[in-house]
């Protein structure tokens, strides 16, 4: 089963979203289960102090590595730990697959200037963003990476093909989708979609797909390209081109 432990200052944001929907209907399925623990229970004074000014001057505080750490220290195993930060490798579809297929994960939330850098190394702490702007602390993006691992559980999902041809999974934005009514305020479905050809369909869907990647999002279709022309399958065609 995923197991998954949020280390927050804030438990009582969990399980917000993931109590809800498919996610929560797996919770209370037992397909998966989730633990909140509050940082401040490892502060070592009365005050219960979790942070401190940064070293070498400026705004803002940071939280200590030794309460971070006894945190962990409180629920480590052989689960991966996980730092909810801006400074961390950008989550990808494929690193979500890989640990939603492994026993789950320890995330460690942010507030304030962020973590004593020492904690990383300390804790073998991987750090990870979910994307190129702030957010007040990491417990929303711990939602964001928890509910991405926990739709591919066996399970989750009503038809295991369900994921197959979303978005990044082949390195491609999904191609776009309708469905009824056939003609809204004049805009019909593609007649490609409405023919019952599954080659035509396919290929169309193929080719959306790589033009909507292209214009959107540059930087996956040169990382699509290049993996394209380094594959065999990929070498051939530019031969043959």
């Amino acid at each position: 089963m995923f197991a998954a432990t949020v280390l927050t200052l804030y438990p009582e944001m969990f399980p917000g979203p993931l109590g809800v929907s498919l996610a929560g209907k797996a919770l209370g399925e037992g397909k998966w289960s989730l633990d909140a623990v509050n940082i401040r229970d490892f502060a070592i004074d009365k005050h219960r102090t979790v942070d401190d000014t940064p070293a070498g001057g400026g705004a803002g505080m940071v939280l200590r590595a030794d309460v971070l750490a006894a945190a962990i220290d409180s629920v480590a195993d052989d689960r991966p730990i996980l730092a909810m930060t801006p400074r961390g490798t950008p989550l990808t579809q494929a690193r979500v697959r890989d640990l939603a297929s492994g026993p789950g994960a320890i995330l460690l939330c942010g507030r304030f200037e962020g973590f004593d850098e020492r904690i990383f190394d300390g804790r073998q702490v991987e750090q990870v963003s979910i994307g190129d702007y702030i957010l007040s602390g990491g417990e929303m993006g711990a939602l964001v990476l928890l509910d991405a691992c926990i739709r591919l559980l066996p399970g989750v999902m009503g038809a295991p093909s369900s994921g197959v041809d979303e978005s990044f999974e082949t390195g491609l934005l999904e191609y776009p989708h309708y469905t009824r009514p056939q003609e809204w305020e004049g805009r019909t479905i593609p007649e490609v979609l409405r023919s019952g050809d599954h080659a035509r369909i396919d290929a169309w869907r193929k080719a959306q797909a790589e033009t909507d990647t292209r214009l959107r999002r540059p930087d996956l279709w040169e990382r699509h390209e290049g993996a394209r022309v380094k594959s065999p399958s990929g070498a051939r065609q530019k031969k043959d081109e």
